[in-house]
């Protein structure tokens, strides 16, 4: 394997290392030992159900086509993932808030566990039901478990600033050290082991199983609102109220979509821009170094939020339009460098600094989870969150629905363009958030400046 993958991967590492072990007292938040209960708890949960997640997404693919199926077969069980994500999950979503967070976690796990089950079948059918059921899975992952914290957090009183503890912890080792431990279990079980791949997927279900049993045993209940008054049509009503009436939550939905939507696409993007001629690279272990550099982006976002005097708004500007930048490099290299028809022995000249500018992207990626969990904390009102969440997430589905349906339409030069412009309008709506917020501040200020004024003894 190319000595630059180990070059950039060691300094990945010791980038990661050097953060955590050089946090001073300015970087640490001092909580209370009940927190620090409470916090280990769920980041134990959370990192259970990231890693049955995550030891299935590598060998998605692969197991399709161990089964005969081409790519537009494939294409399709993917599709119809997202899609069911965009219905079936706003629907679950919905009732999360109504019928309980803990249980849409656990019906997370009963769900997941049922669609791991369908990969030991070859039928096309009972495949696609499976990719209906990890859709649905992935959005209750992505809404009912950051409800559920939220909710559980205020309700037990805990300093607000200590949520964003919480976030960067579980972003840090969710998306980066579990993925990367996932990926080194599911590669032993296949490789190692020759166990086949649907080995990741039994596994998966084994973790999705411990993490429902610490659920039931250790989670107490909470609600958005319980009310029997409210059916389903009003809880989707109320949501679409609050999005359209509060800026707000219309700008940070807009904004997660667009962010999202680059980031899955990079997703599909990464593997040819850095082998456009078929070259072999070690997917694992570039894979690997995509996960260490997020963890360093959760590392430096746990630093910027652990500043009260540092506002999420004002720096995730930056981050918006520096991973808007990184995702120009392969348009950028391919018009400074005639791109070779050539397959590489190696690792080409282009393709080395896509690669850094890839990982730059993925730095971005793990500043933004902590940073957009804690901006959803603020704007999202309680008692509908889990449904405006699976809302943010419909254009979402949209989008990449058509760009794996269209994914041989365009070329990728483009495609890494689109997700720029996006990444870039971001920045600029997070700009307009930035400016709205310090508003409704200085509006919320302004009254208690007055009232304090009004019994001062030196104004008398």
């Amino acid at each position: 394997m190319e000595v630059f993958y180990y070059l950039v991967f060691g300094a990945m590492a010791a980038v990661v290392a050097a953060l955590e072990l050089s946090k001073t007292n300015k970087d640490r938040i001092n909580t209370s030992s009940s927190f620090n209960s409470f916090k280990n708890n769920y980041l134990v949960v959370f990192s259970i159900m990231m890693a049955g997640d995550w030891l299935q997404g590598p060998y998605v693919y692969y197991l399709y086509s161990t089964y005969g199926y081409g790519k537009r077969d494939i294409g399709q069980l993917f599709i119809a993932g997202f899609g069911s994500s965009m219905l079936f999950g706003t629907i679950v979503g919905s009732l999360a808030d109504k019928q309980g967070r803990k249980r849409a976690c656990v019906t997370y796990c009963i769900t997941y566990i049922l669609s791991c089950i369908t990969k030991h079948s070859p039928q096309y059918r009972v495949l696609m039901v499976g990719r209906i059921l990890g859709g649905i899975a992935t959005s209750l992952l992505n809404s009912a478990f950051e409800s559920w914290l939220i909710a559980e957090h205020n309700k037990r009183n805990f300093d607000q600033q200590w949520l964003s503890l919480t976030f960067s912890k579980a972003v840090f080792l969710g998306n980066g050290l579990v993925a990367i431990l996932s990926g080194l279990f599911g590669n032993l079980l296949v490789d190692t082991f020759s166990l086949g791949p649907v080995a990741p997927f039994d596994a998966a279900a084994c973790f999705l199983a411990i993490g429902m049993a610490i659920i039931l045993a250790t989670w107490s209940e909470n609600f958005g609102d319980p009310s029997d008054s409210k059916d389903l049509l009003t809880q989707f009503k109320v949501a679409t109220i609050a999005i359209a009436s509060d800026e707000k939550i219309a700008l940070l939905g807009a904004i997660q979509s667009l962010f999202e939507a680059s980031m899955y696409t990079f997703v599909f993007l990464w593997t040819p821009a850095l082998s456009p001629n078929d070259e072999e690279i070690p997917h694992g272990f570039v894979f690997a170094t995509f996960m260490l550099a997020s963890m360093l982006g959760s590392s430096l976002a746990a630093r910027l939020m652990s500043r009260s005097s540092l506002r999420v708004e004002n720096y995730m500007q930056i981050v918006f339009l520096v991973s808007a930048a990184s995702l120009l490099l392969p348009i950028t290299t391919s018009v400074l460098v005639t791109p070779s028809k050539v397959k590489d022995e190696g690792l080409s000249l282009t393709s080395s600094i896509q690669l850094l500018g890839f990982c730059v992207f993925e730095a971005c990626v793990g500043i933004f989870w902590p940073s957009m969990m804690k901006m959803r904390s603020q704007y999202i009102p309680e008692e509908a969150r889990s449904t405006i969440m699976n809302f943010f997430r419909v254009p979402l589905n949209i989008f990449v629905c058509i760009v794996l349906y269209n994914v041989d339409a365009f070329p990728i030069t483009i495609m890494f363009g689109m997700c720029s412009i996006f990444l870039f309008v971001a920045s600029i709506l997070q700009r307009r958030l930035m400016v709205i917020s310090e508003k409704a501040k200085a509006g919320d200020w302004s009254p208690m400046k007055e009232r304090n004024s009004e019994v001062d003894p030196l104004n008398l």
